[in-house]
């Protein structure tokens, strides 16, 4: 009887059920899903990445060139698919789809159209990961939180979205640039809707718990010489600017999810400020996304941080 080099190579002796226990997929190959793609395989977060998309060609060579680096990843399948059976059995999906924010635009703009595609993807995801968490990147990311939450049925501590753990994260380079001290280090968070109409919690700041408020009780404001109310200016037109250099954002975006990710797969129950249903939280009594400091693990956001705040 023939027999392949496999069979004279190996004896098999288990017939083991191939259903991936941490299975990532990543919706949309564009820049920032590709960023976000191979910093989670870098991090080694999954034991099969799914990426899924419309373009069919860029879709196969993305996954193509990643199976070629694959001897220096510890991530064992990388799977890609226009049919959305590629993405099932996912404990993670991330959402990048949607239309791309253009120079001068305001992502809020993108809202109708954004909605429409999904409309689609939302309801294909749930069919095959019923049990998923969903991280939406695609903008605006507080209004379609609310929409993939509305689409999928999902209970809300399961969807989240990248928010101002982004954000936060430029905040901090912006402190350690003035203090000299690591990001790491220091503190600080920014709150609200994503980009435009955020909230900066100067009240907050801090390295190694020493507030920067109660050093200068000015700080912040017009009447402070040293205009770190530039600062939270950077933080909001931030992606305006790269916007305009690069054509798109994509790598602190990337940065930022598999951080996520990480808290999530590994039930590391980090904090982070990301979106969130807000209401019965400062004054609110409607069914409003924004961001604010949540505990993330493995079964998505589990508590949420009742900041102070004054008026």
């Amino acid at each position: 009887m023939a027999t392949t080099v496999k069979d004279q190579l190996i004896l098999n002796i288990l017939k083991e059920d191939q259903v991936p226990q941490n299975k990532i997929t990543v919706l949309g190959v564009g820049a920032v899903g590709m960023a976000c793609a191979i910093r989670i395989l870098m991090k080694d977060l999954a034991d099969e990445l799914a990426l899924a998309d419309v373009i069919e060609d860029k879709l196969k060579g993305e996954m193509m060139d990643l199976q070629h680096g694959s001897l220096f990843l510890k991530t064992p399948k990388i799977v890609s698919g226009k049919d959305y059976s590629v993405t099932a059995n996912s404990k993670l999906v991330v959402v990048t789809t949607g239309a791309c924010q253009e120079e001068g635009e305001s992502h809020l703009n993108l809202v109708q159209c954004n909605v429409n595609i999904f409309k689609f993807i939302i309801p294909n995801i749930v069919k095959y990961s019923p049990n998923c968490k969903l991280l939406i990147i695609s903008n605006p990311v507080d209004i379609l939180r609310y929409v993939a939450w509305k689409l999928s049925g999902f209970p809300k501590n399961r969807i989240t979205g990248n928010g101002y753990n982004l954000d936060s994260a430029h905040f901090h380079y912006l402190m350690e640039e003035r203090l000299g001290v690591h990001s790491s280090s220091c503190h600080g968070q920014v709150l609200g809707e994503h980009r435009d109409s955020s909230v900066l919690v100067w009240s907050g700041m801090n390295v190694a718990g020493v507030s920067l408020k109660n050093l200068y009780p000015a700080l912040g404001t017009d009447a402070h010489s040293e205009n770190w109310k530039e600062v939270h200016k950077q933080v909001a037109e931030s992606a305006y600017e790269v916007i305009k250099l690069k054509g798109y954002t994509s790598w602190a975006s990337g940065l930022s999810v598999a951080d996520l990710a990480e808290s999530i797969m590994k039930n590391l129950r980090r904090v982070h400020p990301i979106s969130t249903m807000i209401k019965d939280l400062y004054g609110f009594n409607e069914d409003v996304f924004l961001s604010d400091p949540c505990v993330l693990g493995q079964n998505g956001i589990s508590d949420v941080v009742k900041v102070t705040l004054n008026p």
